[in-house]
């Protein structure tokens, strides 16, 4: 096999769940999402690198991510297959009530390349929390989304504002944020 700059880096996929689906979040940015996060998975596995898959055990009532919901199952593109590794989690961080850093450091993996929803909640807690760990963590910009939020003050906020928000306080302070082409480019 030849060697690229991703042999010991991990694909963590963050709550790929269809609860997301759900109405009560509100018009999601970025259309291109699922297309996008299929791409990274598909060359992973085609290269038999490691995917991990993290999903939101919600325990507040009337959550579509709650664990009895259907909204807690994996989008059917995002299923774990061939002994990819599941971390359930109940808070933003993936790293937070999981075994995900223990399981990393064992198998040797020094980065990191984070997908998923919602860039300003759980994928924003998780990359942070791994930069802090000292991994390498590149962000796939165009392989997460989030959704429009309520300011204080009552403003409604554009998700891609958001969406943009997030990424440009990440970037070069606790990961990279690349496309996903720019990812797929060095695998």
């Amino acid at each position: 096999m030849v060697e690229t700059g991703y042999e010991n880096t991990a694909l963590i996929l963050i709550d790929c769940q269809k609860g997301f689906d759900d109405p009560k979040w509100g018009i999601r940015n970025n259309p291109h999402f699922e297309m996008n996060t299929q791409s990274l998975i598909h060359h992973w596995r085609l290269g038999h690198h490691n995917i991990l898959h993290v999903r939101h055990s919600s325990t507040e009532e009337g959550s579509p991510l709650r664990p009895e919901t259907q909204g807690f199952e994996f989008y059917d593109w995002a299923i774990p297959m061939n002994g990819e590794k599941e971390f359930v989690k109940n808070v933003n961080s993936g790293f937070i009530g999981t075994e995900l850093e223990a399981y990393l450091r064992e198998n040797g993996t020094t980065s990191l390349v984070i997908a998923g929803l919602t860039t300003n909640h759980c994928v924003s807690t998780t990359v942070r929390m791994a930069g802090n760990l000292g991994f390498d963590v590149e962000l796939a910009s165009d392989a997460c989304a989030t959704f429009p939020r309520e300011s204080p003050d009552g403003e409604i906020i554009d998700a891609d504002l958001i969406h943009t928000t997030a990424l440009t306080s990440l970037h070069g302070e606790f990961c990279t944020v690349k496309t996903c082409s720019q990812i797929l480019n060095n695998l």
